[in-house]
């Protein structure tokens, strides 16, 4: 998405403008979110997290996937975007969604809570990448799994600068520091790599 100046928490001040662009109709093209979800199989009953769950872009469709026998905990540290997100989900009426106030270093999870864990385009807002990974392992569930996504280390017509870009061999040493292994990878998206991870 384009880039906007940001905050402290990495959020733009300009809400208005950076909601815009998440749910803009021209990111489902390339983020191809109802294949993402297909690609990592979320079943019904299942307990899903989204971390950096914004307006709840990926979290209501996961909420639909995993039904009224599953939960979906939506993590954000932006308080305003966590009153849209809630605000949405009475709209949806998604009561099977738990929005949680993280802190930057803290997703705030209940220890193996979580069958999954989808990160979309927000490690690189993470202080301490391997820190924070590391409480995401103990949120897993005995056969839990992550799934992170994130923009290639180059020049694509969405997305952060480059600079701020954390490139897919950087991510793989901090999810290795964090007891973390490859498990998986899709190649369907154009300007983001989609690996999917399990504790060592």
């Amino acid at each position: 998405m384009p880039h906007e100046p940001h905050h402290h928490h990495g959020n733009p001040e300009d809400l208005t403008a950076y909601l815009a662009k998440l749910d803009s109709p021209d990111r489902d093209e390339w983020q191809k979110p109802d294949e993402v979800l297909r690609a990592i199989g979320i079943r019904a009953g299942q307990t899903a997290c989204e971390i950096g769950a914004g307006s709840g872009y990926f979290t209501l469709r996961m909420a639909a996937q995993v039904g009224a026998g599953g939960q979906v905990f939506a993590v954000e540290v932006e308080p305003r975007l966590l009153i849209v997100l809630r605000d949405r989900l009475v709209a949806a009426g998604a009561r099977n969604v738990t929005p949680v106030l993280g802190l930057d270093a803290d997703p705030l999870l209940p220890r193996a809570s979580c069958d999954l864990i989808l990160i979309v385009n927000t490690f690189h807002h993470f202080s301490d990448g391997t820190a924070y990974l590391k409480r995401l392992v103990e949120a897993l569930k005995p056969g839990g799994r992550l799934v992170n996504i994130d923009f290639h280390n180059r020049e694509t017509p969405v997305g952060p600068p480059v600079e701020h870009r954390i490139n897919r061999a950087v991510f793989l040493t901090y999810a290795r520091a964090a007891g973390l292994k490859l498990a998986g990878e899709h190649e369907l998206l154009p300007h983001q790599y989609f690996l999917v991870l399990e504790p060592r």
